[in-house]
């Protein structure tokens, strides 16, 4: 029996320094940050830039940031050293200006200059290695910070997210001060959407292998990119990181995608994934993040996800007048909208910002909320019922011990 039990007690010590093991570089990396706060101003900075480029996808995750990088450079070398500079710029401009030091860490401060970056790269028709396009780069991921600390002294009246309101801002700011014939800095002149599909798109003429791979597509839009390699990368990283938030971003992509479908889009435009980012970041909010993931939760964050889809059709027609992009105005919108609705399911339940973290750890917080009121209860219950013990006095005690031998005789 010994020899029987022996291999059992050596394979639960491997199992659990397994387990161990994966846990460092899963989830926020938290001991990696411990580490990183006592290195050098190169190393954390590094850190910090690397969570700005997850955070775009609600990942604090350095090694998540590092696999979405080379899903960048895959994409686009010049794309990906304007979305690391942006990021750069917009964390140190947070630290220049005082801001809070735990959301600088946690690449709160950088997630918006890694989009103004990499989309006014993207927008740019001056091709790549255009170097004086990093000089308004620049300026613009400096003010991300000022924005955004604008933004959040009114968002956090009703404690809410900023999400990319500034990058939104700020790349269709410089848009509309440039656009499509300026000398120096022109951008892709967007047309405005009359409706007009080619007469080659019905049902019978989808190609089903690009529609399947409109999904990582869509999650790789994310950033710009229309790699499917890049945006499977970025899946990875995801699942580095959560498995909740990649399966919500692979689903409000894919209901995106259905989406463009159902409003007889062109077919490139689903292609390409220009109808699934916006729904996957939506997905991805409501579906665990800001909401504790339950199977109400995943219900609502998968109509959230085709809200914004519909949302993301009216944004485009609506800022095509205007020759700017939607960048994610829809996934803004709609899923602010989303954050603030009242209900009294018990499940449905947004989590305080201060406490906001990836999906399985929100979970476990909510356990153990839940854990603690019920012991709290049931103390404070007890004392109650010791007080009313004492204040009914002895006698009254004595007589319930005689009361209860005399039924039990």
């Amino acid at each position: 029996m010994d020899k029987s039990n022996q291999p059992s007690h050596e394979v639960a010590p491997s199992s659990s320094c397994l387990f161990r093991a994966v846990g460092l570089f899963t989830g926020n990396m938290h001991l990696c940050g411990e580490w990183v706060k006592k290195q050098g101003v190169v190393i954390q900075l590094l850190d910090c830039v690397f969570r700005g480029v997850a955070q775009v996808m609600f990942v604090n995750n350095p090694l998540s940031g590092l696999l979405i990088t080379a899903g960048l450079f895959l994409q686009d070398p010049w794309w990906a050293l304007n979305g690391l500079l942006g990021t750069l710029v917009s964390t140190v401009s947070a630290i220049v200006l005082g801001q809070n030091r735990e959301a600088i860490s946690a690449g709160l401060y950088g997630y918006n200059g890694a989009l103004v970056g990499m989309l006014m790269a993207v927008f740019s028709t001056r091709g790549s290695w255009y170097w004086w396009l990093l000089l308004p780069n620049m300026f613009m991921s400096m003010l991300c910070p000022v924005v955004s600390s604008a933004l959040s002294s009114v968002t956090s009246k009703w404690d809410l997210p900023i999400f990319t309101l500034p990058f939104n801002i700020l790349v269709c700011l410089h848009i509309a001060a440039t656009g499509a014939n300026h000398p120096y800095f022109s951008e892709v002149d967007i047309q405005p959407n009359n409706h007009l599909h080619p007469s080659n798109d019905s049902i019978t003429s989808l190609n089903i292998s690009q529609l399947f791979l409109s999904v990582p597509v869509g999650v790789g839009q994310v950033y710009g990119c229309d790699s499917p390699w890049t945006g499977g990368l970025i899946l990875l990283a995801l699942l580095l990181s959560s498995p909740t938030i990649c399966f919500h971003a692979m689903l409000g992509s894919a209901a995106g995608m259905l989406s463009g479908l159902a409003l007889a889009a062109p077919h490139r435009d689903i292609y390409s994934g220009l109808w699934g980012y916006n729904s996957a970041l939506s997905c991805i909010a409501i579906g665990g993040v800001f909401y504790v993931i339950t199977w109400q939760t995943h219900i609502l964050a998968l109509i959230c996800a085709l809200f914004c889809a519909y949302m993301t059709s009216a944004s485009s027609n609506l800022m095509s007048k205007l020759a700017l992009p939607a960048c994610t105005w829809p996934f803004c919108l709609s899923t602010l909208i989303f954050l603030l609705i009242s209900s009294e399911i018990p499940a449905i339940c947004r989590l305080p910002l201060s406490v906001v973290s990836y999906p399985e750890e929100n979970w476990r917080y909510q356990r153990q909320l839940k854990a603690s009121e019920k012991a709290q209860h049931s103390q404070q219950s007890s004392s109650q019922e010791e007080a009313l013990l004492k204040k009914n006095g002895g006698p009254n005690v004595q007589l319930v011990g005689e009361r209860g031998c005399n039924e039990s005789v």
